[in-house]
């Protein structure tokens, strides 16, 4: 995930159900994870798969409550999805 200073560190759950391609979304959930990772659940607002959920977790040095209703984009290159938060 990355967290608007650009910079990126994915590690997403499985292989996108997404098309390889760009998305804008917006964060519904959160939740801790393991370590210090955090999964967020993001709703594709627009196009094709719009209203569609997805789940990524990474990396994440922030309290998960601080995520919701965050704007985010993702993009999934060769079937693998990284997210950018916008906050």
């Amino acid at each position: 995930m990355t967290d608007g200073d650009g910079s990126s560190s994915e590690d997403p759950i499985g292989s996108s159900p997404l098309p390889d391609g760009t998305y804008d979304a917006i964060v519904v959930d959160a939740d801790d994870g393991p370590g210090s990772e955090v999964t967020v659940h993001l709703a594709v607002m627009a196009g094709d798969h719009k209203g569609q959920v997805i789940e990524l977790r990474g990396p994440a040095d922030v309290d998960p409550m601080d995520l919701l209703a965050v704007p985010a984009t993702i993009t999934v290159v060769d079937g693998s999805p990284s997210v950018r938060l916008e906050h």
